[in-house]
């Protein structure tokens, strides 16, 4: 990026800086966001990280503040890392042709992103030279009526050692291999001595019934101890649980970040170590308690480890803070984490090295 005197940055327009620096524009925590459209108004609504992409709710809409060109400023966090976009309605999206800068949503869109100048990603995303690769199978699992659509999708991490090593299950499994990389991470983190070895098991989710396999459900898990663990036994190098119970972990995001505490509370001896990232925690209708509050008031699976993280300008941050307080007071062994950033795979790949070096580093 071209450095600027403040000189003459005073002398240059919004227009001028956007299309020599790029948008939006960071000057220390502030950002603004500049939109050039000649002869068009009205300008199209901002909406991202900042405001929990409530274009129905929340929208901001930018003020005119040069002949054809429209802008918006706000303080964000030194270290944040953003997603953003434009819409002239909910279902149209304009390109910021000052910011090449995108990544997939997972569902129908690009977002538009950026960092801010403290903000500092991992580099464990991409595989080290020299690094030795684990091996990825792809398996079709017939689960019956333990699951919504039938054969589920199952991937398999070997870990490139020949000794038993513990299992790591994963919901929303193929999203964090592909959009969060995380057998690049552990490939890492194994070569570096970070982690002992670990394999892992990525869960396909059940699509449009997601939410209803996610949500403090039994028969998930079902699935998970009659389908998955004897695939895994069978196909991978594996500690024998019985003989050290607890020693598996359990990973997810939003949905599966609930799903995660779910399996350490429901099944502690086979899931000792929970990864909660977002956890979908306090979505019951009318601010009802959850059944999952309940478990962890009664002590359900205490002798569980869980690392739980949020970021702080996501909706669930909320949820997450009083789930953490909830588990310190009941006497949970409970590390949490909060990131400045939102809700997607950016920030959870940035942030689970984190987590599995507590879990499963050296010595731990």
């Amino acid at each position: 990026m071209k450095l600027i005197s403040k000189v003459e940055m005073s002398l240059m327009t919004w227009l001028e800086r956007a299309r020599d620096e790029g948008t939006p524009l960071i000057d220390g925590d502030q950002v603004t966001f500049v939109w050039y459209g000649e002869g068009a108004e009205p300008a199209p609504i901002l909406v991202g990280d900042f405001n929990d992409w409530d274009g129905a709710g929340r929208p901001i809409q930018l003020e005119q503040i040069e002949p054809d060109v429209w802008a918006h400023t706000m303080t964000l966090p030194a270290d944040a890392y953003i997603e953003y976009a434009y819409m002239l309605s909910r279902e149209e999206r304009l390109a910021d042709p000052f910011n090449p800068h995108v990544v997939w949503n997972g569902m129908d869109a690009v977002n538009h992103v950026f960092i801010m100048p403290e903000c500092d990603l991992t580099d464990l995303v991409a595989r080290k030279k020299g690094v030795q690769r684990g091996t990825v199978t792809r398996h079709l699992v017939e689960a019956g009526s333990t699951v919504a659509s039938a054969p589920r999708e199952v991937y398999l991490y070997q870990p490139p050692v020949t000794e038993a090593v513990p299992l790591v299950v994963v919901w929303d499994g193929p999203d964090y291999m592909r959009r969060a990389y995380l057998c690049n991470i552990v490939d890492n983190l194994i070569a570096q001595g970070r982690i002992e070895p670990i394999a892992l098991a990525l869960l396909g989710n059940g699509g449009s019934a997601r939410m209803v396999e996610y949500t403090e459900n039994d028969t998930t898990l079902y699935f998970v101890r009659e389908h998955v663990l004897p695939l895994a036994q069978t196909e991978l190098n594996l500690i024998d649980i019985k003989a050290q119970p607890g020693s598996y972990g359990v990973l997810g995001a939003s949905m599966g970040g609930l799903m995660a505490l779910w399996a350490g509370v429901r099944m502690p001896e086979i899931f000792g170590k929970v990864i909660s990232q977002s956890g979908a925690f306090g979505i019951a209708p009318d601010g009802r308690e959850m059944l999952i509050d309940k478990l962890i008031k009664l002590g359900e699976g205490r002798s569980i480890q869980i690392w739980q993280d949020a970021g702080t300008l996501e909706w669930l941050l909320t949820g997450n803070r009083q789930m953490h307080e909830l588990l310190r007071t009941h006497g949970y062994n409970v590390i949490y984490h909060e990131f400045s950033g939102s809700h997607n795979y950016t920030m959870w790949s940035n942030t689970v090295w984190r987590a599995l070096e507590v879990m499963f580093g050296k010595g731990n």
